[in-house]
């Protein structure tokens, strides 16, 4: 098990994906946010279901800085419940999640 987690987030469009990706990573809450165009979310909301075109979030980040990544997201994402899903990574490339751990440092948090 490593450190590295990969969250998942989703979005109501493209837009609103790429402002959050953006904060994320300029707050290095996140070494990187890969965003999936054009998925379909079907899911009970206020006991009805919906079927709603949104686009997905993926975010490398680190067990340490999840829990402001999570407030973070909880502050800025337009969504009323917004989707957060954390999961631990368990292997990778060894160079690439010591990047992913460097560039989410609390020490180089501002």
């Amino acid at each position: 098990m490593t450190d590295v987690l990969l969250v998942f987030c989703t979005c109501p469009d493209a837009v609103v994906a790429e402002r959050l990706a953006g904060g994320l990573v300029d707050e290095r809450l996140a070494a990187c946010v890969n965003i999936l165009p054009e998925i379909r979310s079907i899911y009970r909301w206020e006991g009805k279901v919906q079927n709603d075109g949104e686009v997905l979030m993926m975010v490398k980040t680190t067990r340490s800085v999840y829990p402001a990544l999570e407030n973070w997201l909880g502050q800025h994402h337009p969504y009323d419940v917004a989707e957060i899903l954390a999961v631990p990574v368990h292997a990778g490339s060894g160079n690439y999640l010591d990047w992913v751990v460097n560039e989410t440092k609390s020490d180089t948090l501002v």
